[in-house]
């Protein structure tokens, strides 16, 4: 191996893969044409991966769904709710659940907005490994070398698959998934010799686990793992593949120590990993997989930066390979692709297939004896950022800005201006986007449908949804979005400093994808965004209207984000944007303002010493961009699929008057965080799954309250979803929507002695 990558989008430079698997959903496609369309979305990446000149090519990083969930298969992991079912609906019922069965849990794929199905275990757990088409690598592997193509099989490392896992909910209170570790091992085992005797060379373990503080018992799980995989007689040779960060100097001495031939740091998000590897004396008689190609983020590499980095390592390593940090999953698949970027910003940008070619690039820059072939990219401009004066004076003039009125004295002006009951019931924003808002969307870009048209279809669906809301009995009603294309794709393309693609998807979960916008100069807001939506919606109802805002730290989670100034000054430059939206909105007479924060945990550094320095910037332009408001004007947030116990203080912190939450899928465990933190604002824990297709029953619903109530008193607690609702179907929303209603009247009823 002298270049190669640590994985590649999967999802097709048309989509096909998206499109593909909602057809078999929606029973217009069989088992057989989902497989076939996966075979060739594979060979085609495995093709083009060799003809681009890598030295390595990865396989098994395509996967229907998610990665991780295709370990739990693969190690049969598969809890005793799905066995009735085979195949692709075990697979996808364990993804998105089915009508009497919910799914597995769903969480962030470490600070990514990429979401992994978390595996759940239990003492009963018995791994093996699994058979026919359901052994991925072993498939995988096979149909590359049939094509020619020898590849480097990636499995998700051991430490990391248990490290992510959870005990199952009837699991005791002294088990641990790491407890599985032996028999896990030995599953790990059985592949490795299989691959061997398939005649694969190399496997790559990824274990990104490994850059966040881990305890010494963690340390010496990963000894025994590595030490036990090393002394296989009959195996490939070994790469450990670590990202997102900097591995810790104790995980890299076992890793020098152990029988592995290689290890992969990222020198993007790591660049200390150069001063850890130091410390520990290097990696003699190893392979260095270096990421200094940034796998995360589409700016185009500092080749020279590259280069001077390998070149340092040689004194510290018996082999330097160039790679990306990452897996390319995380960014679009072709600039090529872009036509329509403005020319400043597209010359600075690299997608996954100019990564792969930078890569190529540095190697052969490294190999003296090897002289450049086909088109070496070259070097990126310098950086040309645009700079706003005006922006930067006025952040200047605010100073800190956070302050807000006493939570009290807010809480009785909020209760008296909106009149709403205990257990008050709203939705977190979006309602389903059917064919028809799509289609005038794609129309009004082609030209086909007037401004003005489109402005009248989507109005004529704001007021069909609060027509729907009303008749449910929500108590503060939203007006539905339908003039979104994405939560911060809709407000880039209005602020000044973003740029947006056509078709820069990458993929969220499964078949949810995203096209990131690119951040790219100073922001700022050169004209109202969702004033007149808002205040036509509030006009069609006397109840609330919420107005719907994304927050700064999910705009910068959710971008790709300028890299030549520190994010808490972008995030500031976001914030001030979005206060002066909120000072509009609140002209205008929108009483509920919600201002969604998904990813303030995604962003959370993986280090404890790192985090305190995040929150408080984070937490900062928040509480810049919501702070100008009245008493009476009542600010929410949502956030979603994330572990949350980790930042309870810092959503207390934020001083939102109410903070809405996923927490159906992880059976209400954010309520005994709350309970512990003595959380003391409104609070609305998700009680069903939008994520799934499966309708909740009221009494399902109702249980999920009464678990919350726990922990909340009724006069704080608000009854909703655990996310929006624009990938669900009106027939599923509104049975769902109405036996939420029919749950929060129930429970009010007895917690408050009124009707229901």
């Amino acid at each position: 191996m002298k270049t190669t990558i640590l994985g590649y989008p999967r999802i097709g430079a048309r989509r096909e893969l998206k499109f593909a698997t909602e057809d078999f959903w929606a029973g217009r496609a069989d088992a057989d044409a989902l497989a076939r369309t996966g075979a060739e979305l594979r060979a085609a990446v495995w093709t083009s991966l060799r003809d681009a000149g890598l030295d390595s090519v990865p396989s098994n990083t395509f996967s229907f769904y998610d990665q991780v969930l295709d370990t739990s298969v693969l190690v049969d992991a598969v809890p005793d709710r799905y066995r009735h079912l085979h195949g692709f609906d075990r697979y996808f019922a364990m993804a998105r659940g089915v009508q009497d069965v919910p799914p597995l849990e769903m969480t962030k794929w470490f600070d990514t907005n990429y979401h992994y199905i978390v595996p759940e275990l239990g003492p009963d757990t018995r791994f093996r490994l699994a058979d026919g088409s359901a052994a991925k690598p072993l498939v995988e592997y096979r149909e590359a070398k049939a094509l020619g193509i020898e590849t480097r099989p990636v499995l998700v490392g051991p430490l990391t698959y248990l490290l992510l896992a959870k005990p199952a909910e009837d699991a005791p209170d002294e088990f641990r998934p790491l407890d599985l570790l032996d028999g896990l091992i030995d599953v790990y085992a059985e592949v490795l010799e299989r691959l061997a005797g398939s005649g694969a060379e190399w496997v790559q373990l990824d274990e990104p686990a490994l850059v966040a503080d881990r305890s010494e018992e963690e340390v010496a799980a990963l000894a025994r793992a590595y030490a036990r995989l090393g002394r296989l007689t009959s195996r490939p040779r070994l790469m450990v593949a670590t990202y997102f960060g900097t591995i810790g100097a104790d995980a890299l001495r076992v890793l020098a120590g152990s029988r592995v031939e290689a290890v992969g740091l990222d020198f993007a998000a790591g660049p200390d990993n150069l001063d850890v590897l130091a410390s520990v004396g290097g990696l003699p008689r190893k392979t260095l997989v270096a990421g200094v190609v940034d796998g995360r983020n589409v700016w185009r590499a500092d080749q020279r930066r590259a280069k001077a980095t390998c070149a340092s390592l040689l004194g510290l390593v018996d082999q330097v390979v160039v790679s990306t940090s990452c897996s390319l999953l995380h960014v679009p698949i072709d600039l090529d692709a872009e036509a329509s970027l403005d020319p400043g910003v597209r010359e600075r940008l690299a997608f996954a297939r100019q990564k792969v070619a930078e890569v190529v690039a540095v190697g052969q820059a490294l190999r003296e004896d090897v002289p450049p072939s086909g088109a070496v990219p070259a070097e990126a401009p310098a950086a040309t950022a645009g700079v706003d004066r005006g922006v930067r004076a006025r952040l200047d003039s605010l100073g800190d800005g956070t302050g807000r009125g006493d939570r009290t004295a807010r809480f009785a002006a909020q209760r008296d201006a909106l009149g709403l009951p205990a257990l008050a019931t709203t939705t977190i924003g979006s309602f389903p986007q059917t064919p028809e808002i799509r289609r005038a969307r794609a129309d009004l870009r082609a030209g086909r449908l007037t401004a003005d048209a489109y402005e009248q279809t989507m109005k004529d669906e704001i007021a069909r949804v609060i027509a729907l809301q009303e008749d449910l009995g929500l108590d503060v009603l939203v007006h539905g979005e339908p003039e979104r294309n994405d939560m911060v794709q809709y407000f880039a393309e209005q602020l000044d400093g973003y740029a947006a693609t056509e078709h820069g998807w990458v993929q969220s979960y499964g078949s949810r994808y995203v096209r990131p916008p690119i951040l790219h100069s100073d922001v700022a807001r050169p004209r109202p965004m969702t004033v007149e939506w808002a205040t036509y919606a509030q006009s069609l109802t006397s109840k609330p209207v919420k107005g719907m805002l994304t927050g700064p730290v999910t705009m910068l989670a959710w971008s790709f984000v300028r890299d030549d100034q520190p994010l808490a000054d972008t995030a500031r430059q976001v914030a001030l944007a979005l206060r002066d939206e909120i000072a509009d909105l609140e002209a205008a007479g929108i009483r509920v303002i919600q201002v969604d924060e998904p990813a303030l945990r995604e962003l959370l550094p993986p280090r404890d010493a790192d985090r305190p320095a995040y929150m408080e910037w984070a937490v900062g332009a928040f509480r810049l961009a919501t702070s100008g408001v009245a008493d009476t004007t009542q600010i929410h947030t949502h956030m979603c699929y994330s572990e949350f116990g980790e930042i309870i203080g810092a959503i207390g912190e934020l001083d939102a008057d109410v903070t809405s939450v996923e927490a159906a899928r992880s059976h209400m465990e954010l309520v005994a965080d709350l309970r512990a933190a003595g959380y003391e604002n409104g609070i609305g824990p998700g009680v069903y799954d939008i994520h799934s297709p499966r309708v909740p029953g009221a009494d399902e619903i109702e249980e999920n309250l009464r678990r919350a109530l726990r922990a909340v008193d009724p006069g704080r607690l608000w009854v909703n979803p655990d996310c929006g609702l624009k990938t669900r179907a009106y027939p599923e929303t509104e049975a769902s929507l109405r036996n939420l209603v029919t749950a929060a009247r129930r429970v009010r009823a007895d917690v408050t002695g009124t009707p229901a």
